[in-house]
């Protein structure tokens, strides 16, 4: 199973149709944070599936930034950020040392 890590994305769509359909994308990756910001665990296979598809929805003159986050910095996110920061931590080891 190939390893999944955390993606901060955002996009500025000028186009209201394309725009709606982003948000709509995104929505089946990840969990919304901001009107055009997202959180998303993916592994690398999803996170290029993802960067293809919208690719296919967006125009030249909008933007997306793809933004990778390591576990540590995922459990740090600001406290002033909406909504449950549970989820950003990384996920307990499968094995204890002894």
């Amino acid at each position: 199973m190939a390893e999944k890590s955390w993606h901060l994305i955002t996009y500025d769509v000028r186009d209201p149709k394309r725009l709606r359909k982003v948000a709509k994308k995104l929505e089946g990756y990840g969990e919304r944070l901001q009107y055009s910001v997202f959180r998303c665990r993916m592994d690398r296979l999803a996170l290029e599936k993802l960067c293809w598809e919208l690719a296919e929805i967006m125009a030249a003159n909008d933007d997306l930034l793809v933004m990778p986050m390591c576990s540590r910095c995922a459990e740090r996110v600001p406290l002033h950020s909406t909504g449950d920061q549970s989820a950003w931590a990384a996920d307990p080891p499968t094995f204890r040392i002894v």
